[in-house]
């Protein structure tokens, strides 16, 4: 299926070397939810419209104002920044999220972003 051969071209674009795609992850609890996610990736982020830099700048401003995706929003900072995106624009990214969603799902992502950037350095 080319959705599932896409979907893992992506996740290997922004993911860490190490990490378990997600649909493996969830195969012996929650393979229907596996098999959401890999189609997403392979259907949308795949697309060529936007690049992965900037899918994943959206994915993390996304996911600040939805709030309670800090794990999510951990693993995105990183898939970010492996895309491409630099430092600074993921904090400019999410900058721009207060004057939409407010200050408080702002200070929120960036507490996260700040754990995920300065540890990778």
């Amino acid at each position: 299926m080319r959705v599932s051969h896409q979907a893992v071209e992506v996740f290997r674009r922004f993911a860490p070397a190490d990490a378990v795609p997600p649909w493996e992850g969830l195969a012996d609890f929650a393979p229907a939810l596996g098999d959401q996610v890999r189609h997403g990736l392979g259907s949308v982020l795949a697309r060529p419209e936007l690049d992965l830099r900037t899918r994943e700048l959206l994915t993390i401003c996304m996911l600040a104002v939805l709030g309670d995706c800090e794990p999510q929003l951990e693993f995105h900072v990183g898939g970010a920044i492996r895309a491409g995106a630099t430092p600074t624009e993921v904090v400019e990214a999410l900058t721009q999220v207060s004057l939409y969603a407010g200050l408080p799902r702002a200070l929120n992502a960036i507490t996260v972003a700040r754990r995920v950037l300065v540890s990778d350095g």
